[in-house]
């Protein structure tokens, strides 16, 4: 068991009902800092329930949620994003008629508490320029400064996400489905960036695919009919029956 001081993000018997119907069901979680950890299971599992549960897009039936040590229980989202805690994805928003420099801009002047005026002047547009040009080259846009986000690849897109995010300077991010609709190529661009922003981050993520859980995951929670099947790595919880028999009862190979 992880040292409480280890954990960033942790939940206690964490419940959803909806009317009748235990969407999840007294889930336990410890997320430690500076891991990539994976929420996975098959179809029906109870991950997206769980996942809104974590980043109070849900308000949870029963049960706690503690960030750094604070209970996060009846906080909502964008309480909790100030903290710290930034749901990518979702929080974050693209333009598609800005470009991606402007993008991140407006994330940034969003973090300070500006609001995005383009008759600013020169002198504080330039500062907020410097520092998403910095961002776009840490997720490998760099040379996309200038291009409409709307003319971005999908893999791409994602990536300006994940730059107006950090440009909310979280120390813990999640991640739903980061890979979810990607061609092979930007799978593993995007795999690479995340590996690459959790030098220094926590991060949590929801996804399917598991050769990408395989290689980016230092642990990982299998959930099935709404509770913790197995925990570990994931040649532990590979290697688990319990997890092989509720992937392959629910149709994944």
């Amino acid at each position: 068991m992880a040292r409480s001081e280890d954990v960033i993000l942790s939940a206690r018997g964490l419940t959803k009902e909806f009317g009748g119907f235990v969407a999840v069901n007294g889930v336990d979680l410890a997320v430690r800092r500076g891991t990539i950890h994976a929420l996975i299971g098959p179809n029906g599992a109870g991950k997206t329930t769980c996942f809104n549960l974590l980043t109070k897009f849900l308000q949870p039936t029963r049960g706690s949620i503690h960030y750094k040590g604070e209970d996060i229980t009846a906080r909502p989202p964008a309480d909790i994003a100030r903290l710290g805690l930034v749901r990518s994805f979702q929080i974050s928003a693209v333009f598609p008629h800005l470009t991606a420099l402007e993008n991140v801009r407006i994330a940034l002047q969003r973090r300070r508490g500006d609001s995005f005026d383009f008759w600013r002047s020169q002198k504080v547009l330039s500062a907020y320029d410097a520092e998403a040009a910095a961002l776009l080259a840490e997720v490998g846009l760099a040379e996309f400064a200038h291009s409409w986000a709307s003319d971005l690849s999908y893999g791409r897109k994602r990536a300006l996400e994940i730059a107006t995010t950090l440009a909310l300077d979280p120390e813990m991010l999640l991640l739903d489905e980061p890979m979810a609709g990607m061609a092979q190529a930007d799978v593993e661009r995007i795999s690479a960036l995340i590996k690459r922003i959790a030098a220094n981050r926590t991060i949590l993520m929801v996804e399917h695919n598991l050769s990408v859980v395989a290689s980016l995951s230092d642990r990982i929670t299998v959930l099935a009919r709404g509770q913790v099947l197995a925990e570990g790595d994931y040649a532990q919880v590979s290697a688990d029956p319990r997890v092989v028999e509720a992937y392959i009862g629910a149709g994944h190979g």
